[in-house]
């Protein structure tokens, strides 16, 4: 198992242990009569502030942070419209590939996922993209990738994948963060999650309708509806520590479900986008 997949499994799919990682560097400066500001920036951090990366990476139709340890995102944003979902774009000129903007280092590979069981999960989709060949090249890049449950990949997150795509024919926009989520479960197995919060805009691309999903990264048969996965906003706040829209009152928003059906796709109309 490559060192990739055992970050992804002792970390973004188990709970995480605290672990204290320290370098020291010995030296004879005398430290005692600098001020506090001045022992901050010239002493303490003499050789620079620890960098994680850019919070946050921008491409042609979505914008993600990125999770330099684990090799993932930690939450991946879109906008689309009808635009969006229609065009010359084709998937099958594009292969996965790890993102040229990460640093070589920090950046998941193909290699990683096979023989690991899970496969390549978009967060956001190819078939948001299909408006533009380049935006859906960068939808294939490793950083905006998670390792999925296969069938849950192919099966229910595609039919919300759809679902989000119809909700623009009836609606100006579709604002979408997606992400993964670790929730503490009883189960033996141990059960993993997606999050997904979902805002509908009108003409004037006023907020109509909210509604956040917390997905189980595992097979969902065609018995459950989106429903059976719908949360509090604030609940699935807490629980990945994102304030999803800082600028947006989302109190007097309306439930998403009850201005919409909710409803995905049927089993006898699934085709894979």
């Amino acid at each position: 198992m490559s060192q990739f997949m055992k970050g992804i499994i002792t970390g973004t799919f188990t709970t995480l242990a605290a672990i204290g990682s320290y370098r020291i560097l010995f030296e004879n400066d005398n430290q005692e009569s600098l001020s506090s500001k001045t022992r901050a920036s010239e002493t303490i951090l003499k050789y620079g502030i620890p960098d994680r990366g850019p919070d946050i990476r921008v491409y042609d139709n979505h914008i993600l942070s990125y999770d330099q340890a684990k090799k993932t995102p930690v939450w991946v944003a879109e906008y689309i419209t009808k635009r969006n979902i229609d065009g010359p774009a084709d998937r099958r000129k594009i292969k996965f590939k790890s993102d040229p903007n990460v640093q070589t280092e920090f950046s998941a590979e193909n290699s990683d996922y096979l023989g690991s069981g899970w496969s390549r999960g978009h967060m956001a989709p190819a078939g948001d993209n299909k408006h533009s060949q380049e935006a859906m090249k960068q939808s294939f890049y490793l950083s905006n990738i998670l390792p999925q449950n296969l069938e849950n990949n192919g099966g229910f997150w595609n039919r919300l994948e759809m679902y989000c795509r119809d909700l623009t024919k009836k609606y100006k926009g579709v604002r979408i963060i997606s992400g993964p989520l670790v929730l503490p479960t009883t189960d033996e197995d141990g059960l993993h999650y997606v999050k997904y919060p979902i805002i509908i805009e009108n003409e004037k691309s006023e907020p109509l309708g909210l509604g956040a999903f917390i997905v189980p990264n595992q097979p969902i048969g065609f018995e459950h509806s989106l429903k059976d996965f719908q949360v509090d906003l604030k609940k699935l706040e807490r629980s990945s520590g994102i304030i999803f829209t800082p600028k947006l009152d989302t109190v007097k928003i309306p439930d998403l479900c009850q201005i919409d059906s909710c409803n995905l796709m049927k089993k006898t109309n699934l085709n894979c986008i």
